[in-house]
């Protein structure tokens, strides 16, 4: 089943489940299981992906990596409900479970939640804050420009080796209506990538500073 998920091909995946597995569930391993919930996942078979969790309930209580996936089944599918009943009740919560669950609440547009789930994180990984300026830059208040300022000036230095980092904190940054800082941020650092780029174009061109565009223009054809 590995061999065809990674090939994409779920539905066949699945198939071979159904011929093979269902009846026979509480006999497969637990890894076999996590790929099944896997193709649900990107089938977006929900019903499916509910069916196996009440018939390996009893697994989930001493497996981590199955909770992990059923977590990422249920916010594949856009069930949030289930996905923080399940992660509210596992006992020993990974990193990966709180990432999941925080870019869940930001796709069904709750970035508050997003925030409260970040602030139970004792040491955020660089995912986490990716995440959070993501919500920020959903929220786009002062509250979120402040708590994304707070953020930036927190976190290691070796985070921003992280291209995705410095690109997420200037989408909240723009997003949030500190140009300025943004600005300040984007020519002073010295890891962008093509996405930093784009971001701070979109948000010029969202707030019609074409002066500035010139600019981010002018710095992209120099590092080219």
């Amino acid at each position: 089943m590995k061999l065809l998920n990674d090939k994409k091909q779920f539905e066949k995946a699945l198939a071979i489940f159904d011929q093979y597995g269902i009846s026979n569930i509480l006999t497969l391993s637990n890894f076999t299981i996590t790929q099944v919930l896997k193709a649900c996942a990107h089938m977006g078979d929900l019903q499916r992906g509910k069916v196996i969790h009440n018939l390996i309930a009893s697994k989930t209580e001493n497996d981590i990596y199955v909770s992990s996936t059923l977590i990422h089944m249920y916010v594949h599918c856009a069930d949030i409900a289930s996905a923080q009943s399940l992660f509210d009740s596992t006992k020993n919560k990974t990193p990966q479970m709180y990432g999941m669950m925080m870019k869940g609440y930001i796709k069904n547009k709750q970035a508050n939640k997003t925030i409260d789930l970040f602030n139970e994180i004792q040491n955020p990984n660089d995912v986490h804050i990716i995440v959070l300026f993501n919500a920020c830059a959903q929220l786009k208040t002062k509250e979120a420009l402040d708590l994304v300022k707070k953020i930036s000036k927190q976190i290691p230095k070796s985070f921003y080796s992280n291209p995705h980092i410095l690109t997420s904190l200037l989408d909240a940054l723009m997003k949030c209506g500190d140009v300025a800082h943004a600005e300040s941020l984007f020519y002073s650092s010295k890891e962008k990538g093509l996405s930093s780029y784009g971001v701070m174009m979109k948000g010029i061109n969202r707030l019609n500073i074409f002066d500035n565009a010139e600019l981010v223009m002018s710095q992209l054809f120099i590092s080219l």
